[in-house]
């Protein structure tokens, strides 16, 4: 049920996932509003508490008219938590307001875009445009390969892993849209973020290492598998740039939509490999 959950989702988020509608970080920031203290704690609770509600859904919808209740719920929080539908029409308005040269508008979308780590301050025309590059590599990352892996790999009980990621997620942004860094900071959510991209990461980060130029990739891949310390976004992004220097660009139109394909394409090889793996596991 999780290939073909998985699939239905990616398929209707393509079709009908524009705005924030089916987008969990709008459903949840009535709840984040309240919020007044910060702490590792609060954080954990607030993931651990939606988690608890779907693990009790599932159990109650499991054996009802064989399966069809909670094939449709798997489905309704798959569209919830994968795909970035409002990120999307803030790439897509970046990319109008550049063919049209309107350079404030194309700084205000790539603000959106840049939220979580923002651009170097004084930079170059160059390094402003590898910054919104790996800032859509990390978008599609997050919104769509990180869920994906904890979608599959929690097996029966992958929404609760995916709705405890999600809210995760949507905490980050809410707080660096909203609060001071130091507030961020005490809420932990970059820590815990941290350890649960670990291995994801490093996954996504095989398929870009292939993709890219390998001798010097690879070992680049190697390394981060003993490095606890560096970001994630560090990690993945310096692998992407691998692959992406294959088709060097200074276009403020094409330098990040060569980002968007090539995180595509990766997500593409992902899903296929998700799905032999389902279909020999099965077979098996």
């Amino acid at each position: 049920m999780t290939l073909f959950s998985l699939l239905l989702v990616l398929g209707f988020e393509r079709l009908f996932k524009l705005g924030e509608h089916w987008q969990l970080e709008q459903r949840l920031t009535p709840l984040f509003r309240r919020q007044r203290r910060f702490s590792l704690l609060r954080t954990l609770l607030l993931m651990l508490l939606p988690m608890a509600l779907v693990a009790v859904a599932i159990a109650a919808l499991r054996g009802l008219y064989f399966g069809a209740p909670l094939l449709l719920f798997w489905i309704a929080l798959g569209m919830l938590c994968i795909g970035a539908g409002s990120t999307r029409l803030h790439y897509h308005r970046y990319l109008q307001a550049a063919s049209r040269g309107d350079r404030d508008a194309c700084e205000a979308m790539s603000a959106e875009l840049t939220l979580i780590h923002g651009v170097p301050p004084a930079c170059s025309e160059r390094e402003y445009l590898t910054a919104l590059q790996n800032a859509l590599l990390w978008i599609n990352y997050r919104f769509y390969l990180a869920p994906m892996f904890w979608f599959v790999v929690g097996g029966p009980w992958g929404p609760v892993l995916l709705v405890g990621y999600a809210v995760l997620r949507a905490w980050q942004s809410w707080l660096a849209r909203q609060a001071q860094p130091l507030v961020r900071v005490q809420s932990g959510v970059d820590a815990l973020l941290h350890w649960l991209d670990w291995i994801p990461v490093r996954l996504v980060g095989v398929a870009y290492a292939l993709i890219g130029h390998g001798e010097r990739a690879l070992p680049a891949w190697l390394a981060s598998l003993g490095d606890r310390h560096t970001p994630q976004y560090q990690v993945l992004t310096r692998l992407a740039q691998f692959a992406l220097a294959r088709d060097p660009h200074t276009d403020s139109v094409t330098t990040p939509r060569i980002a968007v394909q090539l995180a595509k394409r990766v997500s593409l090889v992902l899903v296929v490999v998700v799905a032999l793996l389902t279909i020999y596991g099965t077979l098996v």
